[in-house]
């Protein structure tokens, strides 16, 4: 036996040993101390930690630069340059530090509002707990769709079958039972175990907890896998998007220092002001700006209702154009009311409201009900509570997402023994025998009412007291629960707001088709060519991606359904969001491009989803698609700013420095420009975003970025040339004076020109920016021109420009100003003012790193595995 297989042997038999009663559980005392003694039932907490911050910060190649640049500076007797460099470096430190280690706040504050919860057996009542709180010996009831919270050694079983692919890779799920376990077995053998992080996919059992936190098998393997994470399309733009700066760079700066040894200029004042350049270039704050970006939108979307599981997945949901969503709880009020029991011919039947309540899966605990579906406790709570007595349930088979039904075996008052069959109308009335045509009219009549409708069907159990799956034929229908569902009264202006964000609304239930189009109907949302789940199943993925595009509605579909009709939607180039709160629909949300779901939803759901809604209402999605491309439009009103203003700017160092006697400016001073300018434009996550950039999806086009750089970047190096020209000429400026003046000019209009850039339209009349962005650019602008007036001028290589300077820097800024507006309808004539068409998306849903990701991100709220791009 080995280490590991000897160390779950002795922990399961040292909890066994602690069970005095297997039915009474621990009691509250004994759960606390136990607490205490094992800790949390978590792998990994999410506390923001101010060292690994403060090591990303450092591990920068960009500071790398900088640091590099201090030491030679220092190394050949050049003090006050690497005094000033190295301030620089804190500085810029400083600043990403800040901004990143808030960014953390804010994604543990979300993951603390993240909740699981499990049903317990404490002091002989079933409760629900924290799965955080959860101890050896506590014992747990698993049901249909719940992940397993701890690995459990299982007491009952009712044909229970769990998914541990998580663990395994094993696609097919697994049957366990009660049986003796087999300590030395292979954990994919151990069938009287459940192991923590699994999924329950058909079934029910109970099991008491063995192991909880880092000593579960799902434990170990996390703490082996580390914290990388794939990224997300994001991600990816960012990285391709420095992949252009290092090669723009990596010219410029083999350029300049060619040119400068050609020269014959010192060396080492070559080489600092090439790595100057180098680092000029690039936005050394761009991480800063992007995670304050998300840290204040994952703020925004809290104060809506919507949590993210990882800040970068807010821009994707900004990039999301089609929304896949089922109906219950989105477009209609998700409150489920029982209305009445009818028999087969549509009168009255209280016979048919027994059986189906003889059929719930729920438990009453001081008036409160846990367990069941919305449906179940709907019926419950419509019921006297002694309904069902003289009944007694002698088995269950649990309701599963292939059978759609729940099958039940009771002892009547008079002694026999019933099978009680209760599930989705279809399924019922296809195990019936001689189902009258009045049955089949007097369904379809509910379904016009707009229903929702429960089959009850039963028969003489014989000596059957656990039913299965093959008992389930022969029935007698008994009649038809009808339950009511009602459209949210704000469901239709939600599809309106939608639909003017850009987002195209597809349903895809389990319901009738026939209930469906009624409500689509109702809510104004045009169904196109509707497809049910047996026309889906007649075509190939080819037919599929056609028929998707003209299909609004998706009825009577199974779970692998849902999840073809989003790889489809994929295909066609769309970012496809999908929003589901059931077992059934982990298989989609793992599919889509953006997994949402609710607070409320079962735990797989909530496990596989990006997003959670604490409030099923596509309204409050709405914000967050708004949200989401509110950001990501600041995020690039930074990149397009800093590349066509940065390169404007070393491009004119360049040239400068080819034609001057003199380098044109300082390294320091670069550098200071640098970080003066990035600080300034820290608040451009705050700013206002014109309606029309909210209106389409939006995504990384470093195609875009490039051109942009290379049409704006000359007008920039054009007023560089007329700030030389000056300078040399009318001021006959020495090396100080010069650099001075040009300090302050590239300052002045590189920070400006985010007025200009920020928007299509006409800045400050048609679109105003925020108070805090104009506030700090303004600053900057102010400190460009009055550096060289103050006592630091000369720490910093500045002399005093006289008055006419500035004057003239004034005319310059302006002119600018107009000649970037006007070169702005040139540049935007050609492009689209709508999301164009995309190519088919990457995916990284099913990578054997996404499944590394799920297991190291689990935490303090989510023990199980969760998802992450």
């Amino acid at each position: 036996m080995d280490t590991q297989t000897a160390a779950r042997s002795e922990a399961t038999a040292v909890v066994f040993a602690q069970i005095s009663d297997a039915t009474f559980g621990l009691s509250e005392k004994d759960a606390a101390a136990r607490l205490t003694a094992y800790g949390p039932n978590a792998l990994r907490d999410h506390g923001a930690r101010v060292w690994p911050v403060l090591a990303r910060q450092l591990r920068s190649p960009l500071l790398l630069l900088l640091f590099v640049t201090a030491g030679v500076s220092f190394a050949v007797g050049d003090q006050t340059n690497a005094v000033v460099i190295a301030g620089i470096l804190l500085a810029s430190v400083g600043l990403g530090f800040g901004n990143e280690y808030r960014a953390e706040r804010a994604s543990q504050a979300l993951h603390s509002a993240i909740r699981h919860t499990v049903v317990v057996t404490r002091e002989g009542k079933p409760r629900k707990v924290d799965v955080v709180q959860l101890v050896p010996g506590d014992l747990v009831h698993l049901s249909l769709g719940g992940i397993v919270p701890a690995d459990l050694r299982l007491l009952e079983t009712i044909n229970l079958e769990c998914d541990e692919a998580v663990l395994t890779g094993e696609s097919l799920p697994v049957e366990k039972d009660a049986g003796p376990a087999d300590e030395q077995a292979a954990l994919a053998d151990m069938t009287s175990m459940a192991w923590m992080g699994t999924v329950v996919h058909a079934g029910a059992g109970t099991g008491v907890v063995v192991a909880t936190g880092a000593a579960t098998e799902f434990g170990r393997i996390a703490a082996g896998l580390g914290e990388r994470q794939p990224e997300t399309d994001f991600q990816a733009g960012l990285r391709q998007f420095s992949g252009l700066l290092l090669k723009v760079a990596i010219v410029l700066t083999i350029l300049i220092l060619v040119t400068n040894i050609l020269l014959r200029r010192p060396v080492i004042d070559a080489v600092l002001f090439s790595l100057a350049i180098a680092v000029g270039i690039t936005p050394q704050l761009l991480p800063a700006i992007v995670s304050t970006s998300l840290a204040s939108g994952s703020r925004q979307l809290a104060r809506r209702k919507v949590l993210v599981k990882r800040l970068v997945c807010i821009e994707d949901l900004g990039d999301m154009d089609v929304l896949v969503t089922d109906k219950t709880g989105t477009l209609t009020a998700g409150a489920l009311t029982f209305l009445e029991a009818v028999d087969p011919t549509g009168e009255s039947c209280p016979k048919a409201a027994l059986m189906g309540l003889l059929a719930c899966d729920v438990e009453q605990t001081g008036g409160t009900i846990v367990g069941g579906n919305p449906l179940d406790t709907a019926l419950w709570q419509a019921m006297p509570a002694d309904a069902t007595a003289g009944y007694s349930r002698l088995g269950e088979l649990p309701f599963d997402h292939t059978r759609r039904m729940t099958s039940v075996v009771v002892k009547a008052p008079d002694g026999s023994h019933l099978l009680v069959v209760k599930g989705a109308a279809e399924s019922v009335l296809a195990a019936c025998i001689d189902v009258s045509t009045t049955a089949q009219q007097t369904l379809a009549s509910l379904y016009e009412q707009g229903s929702r409708v429960i089959a009850v069907a039963r028969r003489v159990a014989g000596a059957i007291t656990v039913p299965a799956a093959t008992d389930e034929s022969g029935l007698e229908l008994v009649g038809f629960l009808v339950f009511q569902d009602p459209p949210k009264p704000d469901a239709a202006r939600a599809l309106r707001r939608l639909s003017s964000l850009g987002v195209q609304v597809k349903i895809a239930t389990g319901d009738s088709l026939e209930v469906a189009v009624r409500l689509c109907s109702e809510l104004g949302l045009d169904v196109g060519k509707p497809l049910n789940g047996t026309q889906i199943d007649a075509l190939s993925d080819a037919e599929l991606t056609v028929g998707v595009t003209g299909c609004n509605l998706f009825a009577r579909i199974s779970p692998e359904q849902k999840a073809r009709i989003i790889r489809a939607l994929r295909h066609r180039g769309h970012a496809v969001g999908f929003l589901g709160d059931g077992v059934n629909d982990a298989l989609a949300l793992h599919q889509a491009d953006i997994g949402i779901s609710v607070d409320t939803a079962t735990d797989v759901a909530k496990d596989a989803a990006d997003i959670l809604l604490l409030e099923k209402s596509l309204d409050v999605l709405a914000d967050g698609v708004a949200e989401g491309r509110r950001i990501f439009a600041n995020t690039i009103k930074y990149v397009l700013m800093g590349t066509s203003s940065n390169f404007g700017n070393m491009f004119s160092a360049a040239a400068a420095s080819g034609i001057l006697p003199f380098l044109p400016m300082l390294p320091s001073q670069i550098l200071l420009n640098n970080v003066l300018y990035d600080a300034g434009q820290l608040t451009i996550p705050t700013d206002n975003v014109d309606e029309e950039q909210l209106r389409r999806p939006s995504h990384w086009d470093i195609s875009f970025i490039r051109r942009f750089m290379l049409f704006f970047g000359p007008l920039s190096s054009l007023f560089d040339f007329m700030t030389f020209a000056i300078m040399l000429g009318p001021l006959h400026a020495g090396a100080d004076l010069f650099r001075s003046g040009w300090f302050a000019e590239s300052l002045a209009t590189q920070s400006l020109v985010i007025f200009a850039i920020r928007t299509r339209r006409i800045p400050f009349l048609r679109s105003r920016p925020s108070t805090p962005l104009t506030v700090a650019t303004w600053a900057v602008v102010a400190a460009a021109a009055s550096l060289p007036l103050t006592p630091l001028a000369h720490l910093l290589g500045f002399a005093r420009p006289p008055g006419a300077f500035y004057a003239a820097l004034a005319g310059m800024v302006l002119a600018y100003l107009v000649l970037v507006e006007l070169g702005k309808k040139v540049f935007f004539k050609g492009e689209p003012t709508t999301a164009t068409p995309r190519l088919p998306r990457r995916r990284h849903s099913h990578s054997v790193h996404r499944r590394a990701a799920r297991f190291s991100v689990a935490g303090p709220t989510r023990p199980g595995p969760s998802r992450s791009h």
